[in-house]
């Protein structure tokens, strides 16, 4: 009985070697004429994901799922590729791989995910997920290991395992360095003696602690009061004496964050990205011992700077060999040479076309022109320590994820994730941008039908705002399946970067602020409309759809007058403001952050004016957007004979990563049902 307790709890992995079994393999839809691929070819899991390369470049891990539900480790031999993966898989039904790196040359860190209706850390009944980690040798069998977490009891700590991972001490040959997620205390962590031993304490009052790629933590931050004025500051140690300082601060009321995103071969020098007196945020060099911002080591003309790419050769460990940035999707510029020529020379294999986007700043108007991947690009996912060995990544709106593996100077398929989906007519995105009624620039990401299939259009369009608000989508593939599902079934998709949106800089993202339901609703009418007088969107046949904040903005499409929609579909959407707002105020950080730019129009208190079919779904385990919210819309609606629909989904939270196959192929294929039956006269 304690057994099955503790596989319940814990998820054990299991190896098993299938022998004589050819490297996993999947069935394929056969396309006939304009059919479009069912929901499941969207909604399962990658058939292979987070791949890596352990350090000497001789093994390959990733998380596979052939039957695209159950995930399990993969593990290759890279001098045998040809043959079958070693698998690693748990006994417990509930655990599901999520994630897995090399940490060693001969061992990886795996994270599992588990449906909980128990939370042992508060005592409470709760419906939600855990998470747990865990160090495994090649053969699958659990690396000796003597961690015990202060304050933990048994069950408590083989719920979190390992811990969270602070350092894989790329120059130890034995050590890591973990952290207790509850307590925060860190610990540096044997994996072939198990002996484990705490290098710091977890503290109330510090929090972000970051260490460099020798495993020393050199920053943390505080957060703390200035009169009654909530701010974060950045503390360092110094490189001579080993005392920690505060060096800087930024005010929440501020909206400026300043964070370190590197350290330098020199200990007198960080990175830090800040967007103080920019529109774009920007990498500096800062000197410690000076306590002196230097100049911009990195900054891009037209996008937000990210952070520092360093190497791990032996022949220039720690050396900045890149910056990365939030261009038309997370993108890497390399200042290594030999790498920039091997990122070229990858493109160019990997067949990867280019096409120019126009371009208008949308601070200060100005045109320029840039180029972007035609329909995938490529990232440089992993490499060995002497970067012999690269995993790649290929991938793009209309490309499902592709690995590969350039190895002996030769580029080699390792799996697609979505392989029913290869060949399938899916739609071409573009970036563009459109003027909204007040002269902003707005980007957006357009998806239109195969014009093969579906001819020139006009289409029948859905508008499909992000969450957040302040978030962001990009020119990748969408892991929802809600662009291109739609698009392969004759649909064009607008996923409007609307005012509030981050990532596009600071004077689209600040103008977002108290527009709930107003200005930062507009954007998304002026973006259908814009499609309209460009002969995309067919004008009495426009749907929006979102998700989260998407929702909420989903509720408000069908409460605008003269409405440009014919239906809206809200998933797990507030229904209120004051939902968002609570949340914002509960934080004492957010409350200066965000509470304040939290404000505009409620949904629920304009039922009345409703005037299209509302279609609401969300999860019965959704802890961050109550079940509730879309319960209350979906009642008040019916008390006002306003035609609405509720699905409630089961086993489903509210971010993507908790959500089954299931969930996913119930909302693509109940959204699809909507917009053909009940979406305005005769359906979209």
């Amino acid at each position: 009985m304690k057994s099955a307790i503790k596989a319940v709890v814990c998820g054990v992995m299991t190896a098993v070697v299938l022998s004589g079994v050819p490297a996993p393999s999947y069935a394929k839809v056969q396309l006939s004429g304009a059919t479009p691929p069912a929901a499941t070819a969207f909604a399962r899991r990658p058939a292979i994901a987070s791949v890596d390369v352990s350090p000497d470049g001789k093994h390959v891990v990733a998380v596979i799922s052939p039957d695209g539900v159950k995930r399990v480790v993969a593990l290759w031999t890279t001098a045998e590729l040809d043959k079958a993966p070693f698998i690693i898989g748990s006994d417990n039904e509930r655990a599901d791989v999520v994630g897995v790196q090399f940490i060693k040359n001969d061992r990886i860190f795996v994270t599992t995910q588990q449906l909980r209706d128990f939370n042992p850390f508060s005592g409470q009944r709760e419906r939600s997920f855990l998470q747990r980690s865990l160090v495994l040798t090649l053969d699958g069998q659990p690396a000796r290991n003597s961690l015990q977490f202060d304050g933990l009891d048994a069950t408590q700590q083989a719920v979190v395992g390992v811990g969270r991972l602070i350092s894989d001490l790329p120059r130890d040959p034995q050590n890591i360095i973990v952290a207790d997620p509850i307590r925060g205390d860190k610990y540096k962590l044997n994996l072939y003696t198990g002996r484990a031993e705490r290098v710091e304490r977890g503290s109330d009052r510090f929090s972000g602690e970051t260490a460099d790629l020798n495993g020393e933590i050199r920053a943390k931050s505080q957060f703390d009061f200035d009169n009654g004025a909530a701010y974060i500051g950045q503390w360092l140690k110094n490189p001579d004496t080993g005392e920690w300082a505060e060096h800087f601060r930024y005010y929440a009321r501020d909206r400026q964050p300043v964070e370190i995103v590197g350290f330098s071969n020199d200990p007198n020098i960080v990175f830090v990205n800040k967007t103080e007196g920019r529109d774009r945020s920007a990498i500096y060099e800062y000197k410690i011992r000076e306590r002196q911002f230097g100049e911009v080591a990195f900054a891009h003309p037209l996008f937000d700077a990210g952070g520092v790419i360093r190497s791990r050769s032996p022949a220039d460990f720690g050396e900045v060999v890149g910056f990365t940035y939030d261009g038309e999707r997370s993108r890497s510029f390399y200042t290594d040479p030999a790498l920039d020529q091997a990122y070229k020379d990858l493109r160019q294999a990997l067949n990867i076309t280019t096409v120019p986007v126009s371009w208008t700043d949308i601070e200060t108007g100005e045109r320029s022109r840039f180029s972007v991947g035609d329909g995938a690009d490529i990232s440089l996912s992993a490499t060995s320590d002497d970067r012999s060995t690269i995993i790649i990544s290929k991938s793009g709106p209309r490309v499902p994820p592709e690995y590969y593996i350039l190895i002996g100077g030769r580029v080699r398929l390792l799996g697609r994730a979505y392989p029913e989906l290869q060949g399938a007519p899916l739609g071409e995105t573009t970036l563009i941008q459109y003027e909204a009624r007040d002269g902003l620039m707005i980007p957006a990401f357009l998806t239109k039908p195969d014009p093969a299939i579906y001819g020139a259009g006009p289409y029948p369009t859905i508008i499909t705002p992000h969450g957040g608000p302040w978030a962001r989508d990009n020119l990748a593939w969408d892991v929802s399946g809600w662009t291109q599902y739609f698009a392969a079934r004759g649909y064009a998709v607008l996923q409007p970067q609307f005012r509030g949106s981050q990532g596009w800089g600071e004077r689209l993202w600040r103008a977002g602020d108290r527009e709930w339901g107003r200005k930062m609703q507009d954007d998304n009418d002026d973006g259908a409309r814009y499609l309209i007088a460009q002969g995309v969107a067919a004008p009495d046949r426009i749907a929006m759809h979102g998700y989260s904040y998407g929702g909420y903005a989903s509720m408000m499409a069908a409460v605008r007058s003269n409405n440009i929609y014919q239906c809206a579909a809200a998933g797990a959407g507030p229904a209120t403001i004051a939902l968002f707002k609570k949340g914002t105020y509960n934080s004492r950080f957010l409350r200066e952050f965000q509470h304040p730019t939290a404000d505009g129009e409620d949904p629920l208190r304009r039922v009345n004016e409703i005037n299209v079919p509302l279609f609401l779904y969300t999860g019965d385990r959704d802890t961050r957007v109550l079940p509730a919210e879309s319960e209350a819309m979906a009642a008040a609606m019916r008390a006002a004979g306003k035609p609405v629909k509720l699905t409630i989904l089961p086993d489903m939270e509210h971010t993507l990563n908790t959500w089954t196959p299931a969930n996913f192929a119930s909302i693509l294929t109940s959204v699809e049902d909507f917009m053909k039956n009940d979406c305005g006269p005769g359906g979209l």
